[in-house]
């Protein structure tokens, strides 16, 4: 492995650590000032201060004690584009009672792109989409 990704990788531990942690600042942190964060829903919050400000609002309200559950940085599929831009493809899930595991239905594919500006990996885009079964 690359030092690049295990950078990359490194950041999206901390990701998974910030939101188990209900810090709202440290998650914001990990993104560009311009990032874009679609949610499961669709619905995308356009920079770093409206993701922390609605990651503040989840983690003191509906989402407070949820959990992430699995290693996001550890299984995720790394693909430099370019020595400064990854994309990266990876599984995870939530538990609301804070378990290890994902409870059913929770599982999700979440999608990102991290830049490499001023001497650190950051997160530019973000898209969560919850894992389903088209046939039922």
């Amino acid at each position: 492995m690359t030092t690049a990704e295990a950078d990359v990788r490194a950041v999206l531990e901390r990701l998974t650590q910030a939101w188990n942690d209900g810090d709202a600042t440290a998650y914001g942190r990990l993104f560009t000032e311009d990032a874009d964060y679609v949610t499961f829903f669709g619905l995308n919050f356009p920079g770093r201060e409206a993701i922390e400000e609605s990651h503040r609002a989840l983690f003191e309200g509906p989402l407070k004690g949820v959990k992430l559950t699995g290693q996001l940085g550890a299984a995720a599929k790394v693909r430099f584009v370019r020595p400064d831009v990854a994309v990266v493809v990876a599984g995870g899930g939530s538990s609301l009672t804070g378990a290890d595991t994902a409870d059913e239905g929770r599982e999700s594919t979440v999608s990102f792109v991290l830049v490499h500006d001023g001497g650190e990996w950051l997160i530019t885009a973000f898209q969560n989409t919850r894992v389903s079964d088209p046939r039922s």
